[in-house]
């Protein structure tokens, strides 16, 4: 760079004021706008909404001041990468120069990619893209919402897609999808329709854009939002290669909006055949049903009054043959049993006859064993006086008992 010549001469005298309004003027003069690319750290958010931060290398670190109300489409972190645009100013009150802000971006794909990963590895680990999350899509939602831009091509596209399938009513939330509001008003529209509870299912849908234009759609608000939402949603934002965080948690990812759309609804066609499918199997069912009741009331014979009298009345002849075989079996059964009661006098007596032998016997018995008769052939008992029996001579006591069989002699 070229050095400026001094402008100042050195005799003069300034006082401290004039001296820091002279430095604010030439700074601000020769810098009325700069690029600086740095890594921030030191940031702060005052009560008054504006941010103080600090952009360094490492050879140098400016001060950098980012008023309330100026656009940033990213969530400021300490370490990232950026690429700040605005205008050199000093602050006499201290003594230091700083860069006021008028645009930031981030520097490279590669900061983007890095700060994205590392959000979905934190919202991952919360369990926000869990798959057990995710909740069936409606087969024929009669009400869709839409969150969107109303002037962007996004929006057209469903429509007409919509239409071209199965017209559904369409319900828009307008939201801009592009720039620092954009995350909170993509999110308002999920949390409005949940609220509202008047939509069958939610597109949340947005055009193909560089990477910077999507990141709201990576804003943690956004993908709470989403994962949040009791209403099946689709996420519908970018084309075919473009991943946001609010497609993990989305109910389903859908490739483009028109995707979306496509997805929300069946064509017409597909929807004739499933009922021509559904036709041919019913009345293919009914058919076969008609076929066995054709057949069942075939194998049906009708008869006669007089064949229905006359098999009854052979029912009635078999029933009365099976009575009288059992009538006879029984009164066979019974003359035997008189029979045998006719009997019982003589068997009476039979019995009578041989107990009286039987006693008797026992009676002839009863003597031949009796002592009586042994006293009969002439001998005796000789019993002392308490009348036990005296069997020896060497035991013979006075006075005794001498039984024969005929009396008795007391000695």
């Amino acid at each position: 760079m070229q050095k400026p010549e001094p402008f100042v001469k050195p005799d003069t005298i300034f006082s401290v004021t004039d001296a820091a309004s002279l430095l604010k003027g030439v700074v601000e003069t020769a810098f009325p706008r700069i690029k600086i690319r740095g890594e921030l750290s030191q940031i702060t958010r005052a009560s008054s909404g504006h941010m103080y931060m600090t952009i360094k290398d490492a050879g140098a670190a400016i001060s950098v001041i980012i008023w309330r109300g100026t656009p940033v489409s990213f969530r400021l972190e300490d370490g990232l990468e950026v690429i700040v645009t605005g205008r050199f100013t000093t602050y006499p009150a201290r003594s230091n120069y700083q860069i006021i802000v008028s645009e930031i971006e981030m520097a490279g794909v590669g900061a983007l990619l890095k700060m994205l990963e590392e959000r979905k590895r934190k919202l991952a680990a919360e369990g926000l893209f869990d798959a057990s999350r995710k909740k069936p899509l409606p087969r024929l939602p009669r009400r869709v919402g839409v969150v969107t831009s109303p002037t962007g091509a996004a929006f057209q596209d469903i429509q007409n897609r919509l239409r071209e399938r199965f017209p559904v009513h369409v319900i828009l939330y307008p939201a801009t999808v592009q720039g620092a509001t954009a995350a909170a008003e993509v999110a308002a529209g999920i949390e409005y329709f949940n609220r509202a509870k008047n939509v069958d299912v939610i597109i949340v849908a947005r055009g193909g854009g560089a990477l910077e234009d999507l990141l709201p759609f990576s804003e943690e608000i956004v993908v709470r939002a989403a994962a949040a939402s009791e209403i099946p949603l689709i996420s519908g934002v970018g084309h075919e290669p473009d991943w946001m965080l609010i497609d993990y948690a989305a109910d389903f990812r859908a490739p483009t909006p028109t995707g979306a759309a496509e997805t929300v609804v069946p064509t017409k066609l597909s929807l004739i055949q499933d009922l021509d499918n559904m036709w041919h199997r019913f009345s293919g069912h009914f058919a076969t049903r008609l076929v066995n009741a054709q057949q069942r009331v075939d194998a049906i014979n009708i008869k006669s009054p007089k064949q229905l009298v006359m098999e009854q009345a052979q029912r009635l002849d078999d029933i009365t043959r099976t009575l009288s075989i059992i009538m006879g079996a029984k009164m066979a059964a019974a003359h035997q049993k008189l029979d045998a009661v006719a009997t019982f006098p003589m068997i009476l007596e039979n019995r009578m006859a041989r107990m009286t032998q039987a006693v008797a016997h026992m009676d002839q018995m009863l003597n031949s064993l009796s002592y009586k008769s042994v006293l009969s052939r002439g001998y005796a008992i000789v019993r002392d006086s308490a009348n036990q029996i005296i069997s020896r001579a060497e035991n013979a006591v006075r006075p005794a008992t001498i039984e024969f069989a005929d009396g008795v002699v007391h000695v």
